[in-house]
């Protein structure tokens, strides 16, 4: 984790118990955050309040589009598919030019490139990409594969360039594929995978098949309940999601609708108010009409809503300014909790200036590697990867009697090596494409957004059950910590 991390004060579990599991409640910060001054919480639904099992929803979802692109044309052997969770990682880069996944950091510099299952070396991407850089805002050119929705469609990329490429039918050439006088580009391959995935989740059975077994597809939490029935105590509450009323009053059914310690409540009521169809990230700027729906039958009434809040009530579309007016709040008043760090936490911000909290349940197994689990050579472990990185910093006193005029140069090679060595081992503990947040000691794009415009993060937002709402989540000063550290160098 990049950020300053918050220890949960109390919980309702043992001590023993809580010590085993303590990363796994931290609630992580980037930007000081007083709870008491809170007057509001909104949530989105999908992969926040609702938590998708992994791997079972994402290759239910894998399957779905490969069905979907063997019935526009696509070969019958794409059907041989099996998605496979340890390969992808959200915030990869598809480039449609050259069929590749990339991982990159903040300014667009190539961490990792794949092609189809193929891991390019430093001359070979340097081939393709001048400087190993990409411009990410070309954005005709590269997608930002960002949401856990996405996982899906990153392994099918990679599965596909892997088929294509290997396919007799088929010949390979910079851009795509040929077979005969027909040409398939990568781009087009890449417009006919992101027209399979909007048409599964939007005109598809994957929401039918996702509540016929809701039990292997979503995760309920007893925690869930009492959490918001806390919140209801200190704040108001908000739901907005892009989820239409049918679908999201059958999740939520499922995750309040049971025995679960506190008196049974219908799931409306854990909500001061309720948006479905609210069409984020549109939602977040100029919104549409807020219209009410008919309960009963899933059906939207005629014309505009123009009148006051109604508990109870469900709506549809509308916009974070009639959230605003409604429950009579402010931008600095509301924390927005979400997953998409697009659609919820950099509109919100960017926009509207809300506090944000971004759940990202990877980050589990990210602190389950990191603190935990050791690579396998029984003589590297991460916290030896620790003390080669200071190591590493401690050469700086090598240095500090040369200036310019010196010809002198250190030999750091053996501990870079090492090093290098240490971090690709950690990495493989990831998974294929290695950490969310990291490549060796480099931070992913994914981790700078995170940075960037979340005020919190957490592997989910339950964690915040182990805080008061009186609580004040600190951020490290981290610039001056790193200046006066410098200074002491310098001194010593």
């Amino acid at each position: 984790p990049m950020a300053f991390k918050e220890r949960p004060p109390y919980s309702t579990e043992s001590s023993s118990s809580l010590h085993k599991k303590t990363h796994f409640l931290l609630v992580f910060v980037n930007r000081s955050l007083a709870m008491e001054k809170i007057k509001c919480f909104g949530f989105d639904m999908d992969y926040t309040l609702a938590v998708y099992k992994s791997p079972e929803y994402e290759s239910l979802g894998f399957d779905l589009t490969v069905e979907r692109l063997v019935s526009i044309g696509y070969p019958q052997d794409l059907l041989r598919f099996v998605y496979d969770p340890t390969f992808p990682t959200r915030g990869l880069v598809f480039d449609t030019m050259h069929g590749n996944l990339l991982k990159v950091d903040a300014y667009g510099n190539i961490l990792i490139c794949v092609h189809g299952f193929n891991f390019l070396r430093g001359p070979e991407i340097r081939e393709l990409y001048p400087n190993k850089f990409i411009q990410r805002d070309d954005t005709e050119r590269f997608y930002i594969l960002n949401t856990l929705f996405n996982l899906p469609e990153t392994y099918l990329y990679a599965c596909l360039v892997d088929f294509f490429s290997n396919c007799d039918r088929y010949t390979s050439c910079a851009t795509g594929f040929k077979d005969g006088d027909l040409f398939m580009s990568f781009k087009s391959m890449f417009q006919d995978v992101r027209d399979a995935v909007d048409w599964v989740h939007f005109k598809g059975t994957l929401k039918e098949k996702t509540v016929e077994n809701l039990e292997k597809y979503v995760v309920r939490d007893a925690k869930l309940p009492l959490l918001l029935s806390r919140m209801n105590e200190v704040a108001r509450v908000f739901l907005a999601t892009n989820s239409d009323y049918k679908y999201t009053d059958k999740i939520m059914k499922y995750l309040f609708d049971f025995p679960h310690g506190t008196a049974h409540r219908p799931w409306q009521s854990y909500f001061d108010l309720i948006l479905v169809d609210s069409r984020k990230p549109l939602f977040f700027g100029e919104g549409t009409v807020l219209r009410q729906v008919d309960t009963a039958t899933g059906r939207l009434k005629i014309g505009t809503y123009t009148g006051p809040l109604q508990h109870g009530i469900v709506y549809s579309g509308g916009s974070s300014d009639i959230v605003c007016d409604l429950l009579g709040v402010k931008g600095k008043d509301i924390v927005y909790i979400g997953d998409h760090i697009f659609g919820d936490i950099l509109k919100s911000k960017k926009r509207q200036g809300w506090r944000t909290f971004l759940v990202i349940p990877e980050l589990a197994q990210e602190l389950h590697v990191w603190t935990e689990k050791s690579c396998e050579s029984p003589t590297i472990t991460f916290v030896s990867f620790n003390r080669l990185m200071s190591s590493l910093s401690l050469s700086f006193f090598l240095y500090r009697h040369l200036d310019s005029s010196s010809n002198e140069r250190p030999d750091i090679s053996a501990i870079q090596r090492r090093v290098k060595k240490v971090t690709h081992d950690m990495d493989m503990c990831y998974g294929m494409m290695g950490s969310l947040f990291r490549s060796g000691s480099r931070q992913t794009l994914f981790a700078s957004q995170v940075m960037r415009y979340a005020d919190l993060y957490a592997a989910s937002f339950i964690n915040l059950l182990y805080y008061p709402f009186s609580y004040l989540f600190r951020a490290a000063h981290v610039l001056v910590s790193s200046i006066w550290l410098l200074a002491d160098c310098f001194l010593m």
